[in-house]
């Protein structure tokens, strides 16, 4: 099993229309697939079609020490949702000793999943203890990157971010994908150039394209496959997906 955690704290990237296609993706691939959604806002979960305050999730693990597996929906065959829950957001200020508070997400992962090929964590915008719980948790991330500088310069935290767990022992693995290109736009082509330098081999070989379908489809609470297949966003979530499990880079 490999556990991703699907991560940048600038937002407006793709973080979770990236987990929710790519999910989806794996499992059209044949592969088994857990996600869970650590975003207080519970978008991944509208985007699968879930209400998110309609009932307990990761709220009730984090919070309360429910089972985490008892808390996962099945929301397609071969794809399961552990959605937020409504009270997700309290964690932050939730009286729990610090140095459990920081490993509550491994600790309830420990042993689950077992029968999953992939888990994916869908990260909040922000820097804070969900975060760390979410990389304490997994040695592998996803990383969205769109085609802009603002894009790049946010990386700089995100790095020494992970350089401080590398230096607590965790080491985490960094994949980037390339999110929203315009292919009409030069920038984004300087920005895939920049990040293959800093990051060689670490930059996945698909880029999402910019595509209307990708920002409608979880109004409906679809997937881009189920919301209008034969599209550019499909495609290249399919390929990302190929990207991913063969670990196959620029």
């Amino acid at each position: 099993m490999r556990t991703i955690a699907v991560i940048n704290q600038k937002g407006g990237v793709g973080k979770t229309t990236t987990t929710t296609n790519l999910a989806h993706a794996l499992v059209l691939n044949q592969h088994r697939v857990t996600v869970i959604d650590l975003d207080p806002q519970g978008h991944l979960s509208n985007s699968l079609g879930v209400n998110n305050l309609a009932q307990p999730g990761l709220d009730s693990v984090l919070l309360k020490g429910a089972p985490i597996e008892e808390c996962a929906i099945s929301v397609r065959p071969g794809l399961s949702l552990v959605p937020a829950g409504p009270e997700l957001g309290n964690l932050e200020s939730a009286s729990l000793k610090s140095p459990k508070r920081a490993t509550l997400l491994r600790d309830a992962m420990q042993d689950c999943f077992t029968d999953q090929d992939y888990v994916l964590i869908d990260c909040p915008p922000a820097s804070g203890l969900l975060v760390v719980n979410a990389l304490f948790s997994t040695h592998e991330t996803l990383i969205p990157v769109s085609g802009d500088y603002l894009s790049l310069q946010g990386l700089s935290y995100l790095i020494g971010t992970f350089k401080k767990f590398g230096q607590l022992g965790h080491k985490i693995q960094e994949w980037f994908v390339m999110t929203r290109i315009h292919s009409r736009r030069r920038l984004p082509a300087q920005v895939m150039q920049t990040l293959k330098q800093y990051f060689p081999d670490r930059v996945l070989a698909t880029r999402i394209r910019e595509v209307a379908a990708l920002a409608e489809c979880p109004g409906v609470g679809k997937t881009i496959f189920e919301y209008q297949q034969k599209s550019h966003g499909a495609s290249d979530y399919h390929a990302l997906a190929l990207d991913l499990a063969g670990r196959r880079t620029l």
